[in-house]
C-alpha cells in the first residue's frame, strides 16, 4: 500500500468508528428503557400527571367553582392584608372562550388566564389509531392539554405567595383579529394581554400594565413568566417522535441551544433569551421577545410514559423586565410546522429548532440535501420520485469513481487462480500466505483499497440522510407505494408480537435493502480470494441482517433510498462489467504492470506492513517448535 492507500484505510477506520459512537446508546437512553420497565413514580401517580419542579408556590386557584368573589376577598384578607380588597386581584364569576380563525389555523383563549387553550392547524392532522389498530388522522392541536400553563406570577403587595395570571378571569374584548384581555389586580391597577393573530402561523401578543406601583410590590422590576406544556402525540412513529422533540433557546449573542432529547434534561440560561420553543418533530411553538429579551432561563423536559397521552412534558421559566407604574412587552407567538424557509425568514435562528444536525451532516442536510429536495419538489410532484431521481442523479456525478472501483475489483478478480495457488501452498502457514498475497498485489499494482473512495465519498452523505428523513417536514405523510408515510417507517405485516428493539411490524422496504445488499455483495465478491480472511466471507453477509433490527423502525424515506440506491448500484455494475471491461485487456494491463512494479521500491507502509506479517509468522514457528519440545 502507498500512502494514498494507508490514508483511505485510516479514513474508513475513523468513520466506522464515528458510526459506532454516534448509534451508541446514551446513558440517557439506557435509563429511559430502565424507566420504561420501572415505570416512574410521578407517572404512576392518580391524583395528578403534571411532574414535580421547583417554581415560586402559587396561590390556590381562583375560580368560580371553588369560591364566590366575595369568599376569595374574605380569604386575602385573613393572610394580613390591612388594606382590605384594594390588593386583591378582581376574580370575575365566568370564564369564557374566545376564538380567532385565519387560513392557516383555529386559534381558542380562554379568559381564566387570558391565554391561548387551544391551536388547531388547518393544513395538517396527526396521526392515532382505532380500536382495530387503523391509522385515522384527528385535528392537529398544538396547545390542547388542560394541564397546559401559560401564565405570569405576579408580585402583589402583602401577598405571601406570588399570584398567577391563571388565577384571574379577564374582561375580554374582541374587535376583527384583535383580542385583548384585561385583568384588574387591585389598586385600580390592570394587567392586560393583546392577541392580535396575523395571515398565517404568527399572532402579535404584547403584555402591559397600568398602574402597577399601587398593585406590585415597592422595587418590582420584572414579572415571571412560566410556560409548562405537554407536547401531544402528532407522529405514526412516538419512539423517533420523542427523540426529536424538546426545549429549544436562544441567547442573544450565542447559537440556539436545547434540552436533551434522548431523555429528561435541564438547561439554564444566565444570559438573555431571544427566543422560547417547545417543539415536536415537525411542528413547534415558540414566543419570540421583539421589545426586550428574557432575562435568562430555567428549560426542563421530562419523558412521558408509552400509554400517557403526551410524549413530553417541555418547561421554560424566564423573568420578564416590566418596570414602572406602566410598562409594555412586546412578543411574537408562532405556532406552526418546522419549515425551514419560513423559520429562517424571521432572520433570529428559529430554524435550528429542525434537528438536522449540528455537525458537518447537518450543514449538508441545510445547505445540500433539503435544497436539492426542495428543487426537485417544484418538478416533481411525488416525494419517492423525487428520492429516486435524486439517487440517478448522485450515482451519475459519482461513476467516474465508481468505474475506478469496479476496474480494481476486475483486476482483483483476474489474479484469483494465482491466489488460489498460493492458498494450495502455504495452506499451513497463513501469515506466509498473507506475505506472499500482499507481494503480489504490489508486482502487479493491484490495491485491495482501490475501490473505497465512491464509499468514502458517499459516507457524509449517507450519514447526513439518516437524520435528514425523519427532521424534514417535507416527508411527513407522504405516501409511496405501499409506505403510508416516508417520515415514518413502513409496514407491510404486522407481528402478533412485539420483538424487543425490532418492534411488531415488518417494513418491506428494510427487507429489500437487505436482500440487495446481500446480493450486491455476492455479485461483486464471487471472483475475489478471501481465503487470507475467511471469517470477512459471512461478516459482509451479517451486517446486512444485523442492520434489519435498526432500520426497521427508521423511516421509510431513508430505507426507500438505501433499497432504490441499491439498484442503481446493482445495474452499473452488471452494465460495466458485462459491456464496458474487457478481461483480456485488464489482464494483458496486468502483465504490463509486473514488469513496471518488479523493481519498484516499497513505500514505508508496505515495508513495516510486510515486516510485521514475517515477525508474526517467526512467534508462530518459535510456539510451535515450543509446544513440539514439551512434547
Amino acid at each position: 500500500m502507498d500512502k494514498n492507500q494507508s490514508v483511505g484505510l485510516l479514513l474508513m477506520l475513523a468513520l466506522l468508528l464515528g458510526w459506532f459512537y454516534y448509534t451508541a446508546p446514551s446513558a440517557a437512553e439506557i435509563e429511559e428503557q430502565r424507566r420504561v420497565q420501572d415505570s416512574i413514580a410521578l407517572a404512576s401517580e392518580p391524583a395528578s400527571t403534571t411532574p414535580t419542579v421547583d417554581k415560586v408556590k402559587s396561590a390556590p386557584l381562583f375560580t368560580p367553582d371553588q369560591a364566590s368573589p366575595e369568599a376569595v376577598a374574605q380569604e386575602i384578607d385573613t393572610t394580613g392584608n390591612t388594606t382590605g380588597v384594594a390588593t386583591t386581584p378582581k376574580v370575575a364569576t365566568t370564564a369564557q372562550t374566545y376564538t380567532l380563525k385565519n387560513d392557516k389555523m383555529t386559534v381558542e383563549f380562554s379568559s381564566q388566564g387570558g391565554y391561548p387553550s387551544s391551536i388547531v392547524l388547518h393544513d395538517y392532522n396527526k396521526i392515532a389509531a382505532d380500536k382495530e389498530n387503523n391509522e385515522v388522522k384527528l385535528p392537529l392541536n398544538l396547545m390542547g392539554d388542560e394541564k397546559n400553563k401559560f401564565e405570569y406570577l405576579l408580585p402583589i403587595k402583602n401577598r405571601a405567595d406570588k399570584v398567577s395570571t391563571r388565577q384571574i378571569v379577564f374582561d375580554a374584548e374582541q374587535s376583527g383579529q384583535t383580542l385583548t384581555f384585561t385583568g384588574q389586580i387591585g389598586g385600580g391597577a390592570t394587567f392586560t394581554q393583546t392577541y392580535v393573530l396575523g395571515d398565517e402561523y404568527t399572532i402579535d401578543y404584547t403584555v402591559s400594565g397600568s398602574k402597577l406601583d399601587q398593585a406590585f410590590e415597592p422595587g418590582t422590576n420584572s414579572i415571571e413568566f412560566n410556560w409548562e406544556q405537554y407536547l401531544d402525540k402528532l407522529e405514526k412513529n412516538v419512539q423517533f417522535e420523542k427523540y426529536y422533540s424538546t426545549v429549544y433557546f436562544k441567547p442573544t449573542d450565542d447559537d440556539s441551544e436545547y434540552c436533551s432529547c434522548r431523555g429528561d434534561g435541564e438547561e439554564e440560561s444566565e444570559e438573555s433569551v431571544k427566543w422560547i420553543s417547545h417543539a415536536n418533530q415537525f411542528f413547534n411553538t415558540a414566543i419570540i421577545a421583539n421589545s426586550n429579551p428574557f432575562q435568562g432561563g430555567k428549560f426542563e423536559t421530562k419523558m412521558m410514559e408509552d400509554d400517557d397521552s403526551s410524549i413530553k412534558w417541555t418547561s421554560s421559566t424566564t423573568e420578564l423586565a416590566f418596570a414602572g407604574a406602566q410598562a409594555s412587552q412586546n412578543f411574537t407567538l408562532y405556532a406552526g410546522p418546522n419549515e425551514f424557509d419560513r423559520l429562517r425568514s424571521y432572520d433570529i435562528g428559529l430554524e435550528e429548532v429542525i434537528p438536522f444536525g449540528r455537525s458537518i451532516f447537518g450543514a449538508i442536510n441545510r445547505w445540500v440535501i433539503r435544497p436539492s429536495f426542495d428543487f426537485l419538489s417544484k418538478y416533481i410532484g411525488s416525494k419517492g420520485v423525487v428520492i429516486i431521481v435524486l439517487i440517478f442523479i448522485i450515482k451519475m456525478l459519482l461513476y467516474p469513481l465508481t468505474y475506478k472501483m469496479l476496474y480494481s475489483q476486475a483486476k482483483m478478480g483476474s489474479l484469483k487462480p494465482k491466489l488460489a495457488k498460493l492458498t494450495e501452498k502455504f495452506k499451513d502457514d497463513p501469515q506466509k500466505k498473507q506475505v506472499e498475497t500482499m507481494a503480489i498485489y504490489r508486482e502487479y499494482g493491484v490495491s485491495p483499497l482501490g475501490g473505497c473512495m465512491p464509499m468514502i465519498v458517499q459516507m457524509p452523505i449517507w450519514y447526513a440522510l439518516f437524520r435528514f428523513f425523519p427532521a424534514s417536514i417535507t416527508f411527513r405523510q407522504e405516501p409511496f407505494l405501499w409506505a403510508t408515510d416516508l417520515s415514518s417507517y413502513d409496514v407491510i405485516a404486522t407481528l402478533p408480537m412485539t420483538i424487543p428493539a425490532f418492534g411488531s411490524h415488518i417494513s418491506l422496504f428494510t427487507v429489500l435493502w437487505a436482500v440487495t445488499t446481500v446480493l450486491y455483495t455476492y455479485y461483486n465478491t464471487k471472483h475475489m480470494d478471501m481465503s487470507a480472511n475467511p471469517a470477512m466471507k459471512y461478516v459482509q453477509y451479517a451486517m446486512p441482517l444485523m442492520f434489519l433490527v435498526f432500520f426497521n423502525n427508521y423511516a421509510s424515506g431513508l430505507t426507500c433510498y438505501m433499497f432504490f440506491s441499491n439498484l442503481f448500484n446493482i445495474l452499473q455494475t452488471v452494465i460495466t462489467k458485462k459491456f464496458v471491461f474487457n478481461d483480456e485487456k485488464i489482464l494483458a494491463q496486468l502483465e504490463e504492470n509486473k514488469g513496471k512494479n518488479k523493481d519498484k521500491p516499497k513505500t514505508g507502509f508496505q515495508a513495516r506492513l510486510e515486516q510485521a506479517m514475517k515477525d508474526s509468522q517467526e512467534v508462530a514457528k518459535k510456539r510451535e517448535a515450543a509446544k513440539k519440545k514439551k512434547k
